[in-house]
Formats: structure tokens, C-alpha cells, sequence
């Protein structure tokens, strides 16, 4: 058993490490050709970065693989010798904390070298180390005392049920529910939500809102700006706690009318009932890797060395699980694609066709997305259309179009401002 599950996992491997090398190469050739969307500095630097990126991604899931070889051959059965402690429970737990940390110290120099020398080398990362520190011991006081609880419970369930993985999903389901819930209130130990100033945006988001059948508890603008200069806006938690947020870099970069069609762009994932469809789409794939790992012989522990226990297989379900999902991944990322297209068309009735065109123009400029990725990538792993897609389908043909600098500053919209390269 444990020989197929290294051949199985063998081959995710090999698939993700051929899908990054044909991203590599792709975007390596295509930003050398006549620019898109961006002006042709611009274009040369979102491929560098996407490139960058790539290669970083080679090199993490490579490192991934040795570690995931490491567990199953001799990490289980060495953190299960240097974990002695008094309670069925309360060793699961500890197990589980040490498995998360051996992990979290092993992949935190990538994330170290992603944000502090990918994403500021590109103008992206604001994060100081002080910050990153805080928010790394805010995070971890978090989990400590949530995950703690979360372990605790399945490992319980584990312990009372023989078909533990029925109940340890229904719980998994209901904490993930809960989780998108909280989430404003857990966002807000990390980021200042401001409400947004009274005037005529605040107006017209009401209106939208209204008209859509939404109620929230309020527009709130966060302070993203002081980690990150990337432009975004969602809408977080679900039930009473909606709230509409707004990226301050948003606000800073586009025009009223644009951030009404960016936000018609959200009000129509509500309005379709995208964020259910996805927690639904997330319970089914919950419940197969439950039932699978639920599953598993005794067999499979005892040559990893140690005995089927509560941490143990909470542990083997959590490294085993992006293997489960990477199957699923091009039927989720296919659904949320086409629930993004039909956002897109609602955001463009409420907003303006030619709004939304503009601010998705803009945010590529501005976020320097690389406006084209291999068929495998797409095909995988973009929850979004491609952006020249996603204008094509919104009746704009930008295949022939660069965005000049002087529109990708301004507040005002492409339309009329645009540099049109006719060959």
C-alpha cells in the first residue's frame, strides 16, 4: 500500500514539476514577442515575474516531494517517538502541532524569499520584517488555540467512531462554514477596516447592493496597502456578517464608475450564489478524501512504523490531501471559470460594459499579471478566464491594444486614452 501511494504521489509530483516547466518556457518565449494589454517594459516585467515565480514554484514542489518521502519513510515514526504525552487527545494534538511546525519551518525560507525578495524585487511586497513577525505570532496564537480545539474534536471522533470519517467530515464541513463566517472578524486581527467615507461611491454601492437583494454590515475600506500594492475587493463572511471591502489601493487607483463595475462583478457571485456552489463543491471533495483516508489499512501505518492513532491519520489525511485535490482541481477551476464569466456579464449590466473593461485592464497593468500562461496552467489552475478572454467575452478585442502609462495612473478610464498598435 504504501508502494502505490508513493507511485500515486510520484506522478502529482512529475505532473506539477511539467506543468511549471511548460509555464516557464511558454511565458519565457511569449514576453519577447509583441506586447499586450501592457506597454512593452511593462510586459518584459510581468513575465519576468511570472517566470520567477515559476521557477520558485520548481523548486518548492521538488522540496515538497523529499519531505513527503521523509514522512511517510521515517518522520511519522520519529515525531511519534518524541511525542510522549499523558492523554489520548492531548497526544494527537501535540503530534499534529509538531507535524504543522516541521512543515511550516521546512517551506518558510520559500516563503521568506517570495515576499521579500520576489515580490519587493517588483514593487509588490510593503511587509517589513517587524510586521511579518507580529503577524506571524498573531497567526500561530490563532491556530494554536483554534486548530488546537479543531485536532482535538476529530481526534476525539477518531477515538469514539469506527466510521470516524462520517463524523470527522460533518464536523470539517461545519468548521469550514464557520470559518467563511468569521472571517471578517479573524481578517480584522490583521488588517484596519475603515468605513468608507459617506459620498457619492458609498451611495451607488448601497443602491447596487439594495437592488441585488444584499444586506451587509457595512463597506469598509482596509488598510492593504501596508503589506501589499496589489489592487482588490471582495465581498467576506456570510449571513449578517457580509461585508463589502475595498483594498485601499483600489480606491487609489480607480474611478468611481470602475469600482461600480468591479463591485457589480461581486455583486454577481452573490447573485448567482457562487460562494454556496464553491463551499458545496469544497464539501464534496471534503467527503471523498474523507472516505479514502477513512479507509486506509492498518497495513499502510505499520510500515510507515508506527500505529494507526488519531494524529497519525488526522497527519497522513493532511499530506495526502493536495493529492486528492489536484485531481479535482480542473473541474473546480473549470466551474469557477465559468461562474467568473457569468459575474462578468452581471458586473457589466449593472456597472457598464465599458467600466468593467476598463478596470480589469487596469488591474492587470497594475497587479503586472502576465496576460497570457500555457493551455496546462489554464487548464489546471486558473480559477479566473485569462484576461484577454474575459474582455473578449465582454465584446472588447484587446489582442491589438497597450494600455499607455499615462492610463494605467490616471483615475480616469482607458476609453480615449489608449495607444492602439493596428499591425
Amino acid at each position: 500500500m504504501l508502494e502505490t501511494i508513493i507511485i500515486f504521489y510520484s506522478i502529482y509530483t512529475f505532473m506539477k514539476l511539467y506543468i511549471s516547466i511548460m509555464q516557464i518556457g511558454y511565458i519565457n518565449e511569449e514576453k519577447r514577442k509583441t506586447p499586450v494589454l501592457m506597454s512593452a517594459d511593462k510586459y518584459l516585467i510581468a513575465g519576468n515575474y511570472a517566470v520567477a515565480n515559476g521557477k520558485l514554484s520548481l523548486v518548492t514542489t521538488f522540496v515538497d516531494y523529499l519531505v513527503f518521502i521523509w514522512w511517510v519513510f521515517a518522520g511519522f515514526a520519529w515525531l511519534s517517538s518524541m511525542v510522549q504525552v499523558e492523554g489520548s487527545i492531548m497526544q494527537a494534538v501535540v503530534f499534529l502541532f509538531g507535524f504543522i511546525i516541521v512543515n511550516y519551518i521546512i517551506g518558510l525560507p520559500f516563503e521568506l524569499y517570495q515576499k521579500f525578495k520576489i515580490d519587493e524585487a517588483y514593487g509588490f511586497n510593503k511587509m517589513t520584517a517587524k510586521m511579518f513577525v507580529i503577524d506571524l505570532l498573531k497567526s500561530s496564537l490563532l491556530f494554536f488555540i483554534l486548530g488546537g480545539a479543531v485536532f482535538a474534536l476529530l481526534s476525539w471522533i477518531i477515538q469514539s467512531y469506527e466510521t470516524w470519517w462520517i463524523w470527522g467530515f460533518a464536523a470539517m464541513f461545519t468548521v469550514a462554514i464557520l470559518a467563511n463566517l468569521l472571517a471578517p472578524t479573524f481578517m480584522a486581527l490583521f488588517n484596519k477596516f475603515s468605513p468608507l467615507e459617506e459620498g457619492e461611491l458609498k451611495e451607488k454601492i448601497t443602491v447596487m447592493m439594495n437592488q441585488a437583494g444584499l444586506k451587509s454590515d457595512g463597506i469598509f475600506v482596509m488598510d492593504a496597502s501596508k503589506r501589499d500594492s496589489r489592487l482588490n475587493a471582495f465581498f467576506g463572511g456570510l449571513g449578517k456578517s457580509k461585508r463589502v471591502v475595498l483594498f485601499d489601493t483600489l480606491l487609489e487607483k480607480l474611478n468611481t464608475k470602475e469600482l461600480l463595475a468591479v463591485l457589480g462583478h461581486e455583486l454577481g457571485h452573490f447573485s448567482h450564489g457562487d460562494i454556496w456552489k464553491n463551499i458545496g463543491l469544497m464539501g464534496v471533495l471534503l467527503f471523498i478524501a474523507f472516505y479514502l483516508f477513512g479507509h486506509l489499512p492498518d497495513a499502510l501505518f505499520t510500515q510507515m512504523g508506527v500505529v494507526p492513532e488519531a494524529g497519525v491519520q488526522i497527519a497522513m489525511l493532511m499530506l495526502l490531501l493536495p493529492l486528492v485535490s489536484f485531481v479535482f482541481t480542473p473541474f473546480m477551476s473549470y466551474v469557477s471559470r465559468h461562474n467568473e464569466y457569468a459575474a462578468d456579464e452581471y458586473g457589466s449590466q449593472v456597472g457598464g460594459k465599458e467600466n468593467l473593461v476598463s478596470a480589469l485592464m487596469k488591474l492587470v497593468t497594475e497587479n503586472k499579471a502576465f496576460p497570457k500562461s500555457h493551455p496546462l496552467v489554464i487548464f489546471f489552475y486558473y480559477t479566473h478566464p485569462p484576461v484577454l478572454e474575459r474582455l473578449k467575452e465582454l465584446g472588447f478585442d484587446a489582442s491589438n491594444t497597450i494600455v499607455g502609462e499615462e492610463t494605467a495612473l490616471s483615475k480616469d478610464g482607458i476609453f480615449g486614452h489608449m495607444d492602439r498598435n493596428d499591425d
